[in-house]
């Protein structure tokens, strides 16, 4: 039988994230998976390939800014796609504050996410009030 990703478990993905809590995380990717980053040299930002490397990007986040957060996230499966929209904000250790509208796009397969493409808008961090 072939397990269906659905929408409440992204939203519950997503409340792991805030809570910062990496396994809880990581329920719904695939050993397999591959995260494109929001920065990175590349064209596609950084790619990170597999669970244990995207755990670690995703807790290296969360050491470098204390209070990431990702409000008002919203989601839609549709077969073997998803969309995720959220608004991220960080303060990192400078106290450079980051606000910004942004998207997840999914790549699905048995239920599990198999492609992580984030997308932020591009505005600059400003110093914390």
């Amino acid at each position: 039988m072939t397990k269906t990703l659905t929408t409440q478990d992204l939203a519950d993905t997503f409340d792991a994230f805030n809570r910062h809590d990496v396994d809880a995380v990581m329920t719904h990717f695939a050993d397999d998976c591959v995260f494109y980053a929001v920065g990175g040299p590349e064209v596609f930002g950084a790619k990170i390939e597999g669970a244990t490397a995207i755990a670690a990007a995703f807790c290296g986040v969360w050491a470098g800014m204390k209070d990431a957060h990702w409000d008002h996230h919203s989601h839609f499966v549709s077969g073997d796609r998803a969309v995720s929209e959220w608004t991220f904000s960080g303060t990192d250790a400078d106290g450079m504050r980051i606000e910004a509208q942004g998207a997840d796009l999914f790549t699905l397969r048995d239920g599990m996410i198999t492609v992580k493409q984030a997308l932020r808008k591009s505005r600059p961090p400003f110093k914390a009030s």
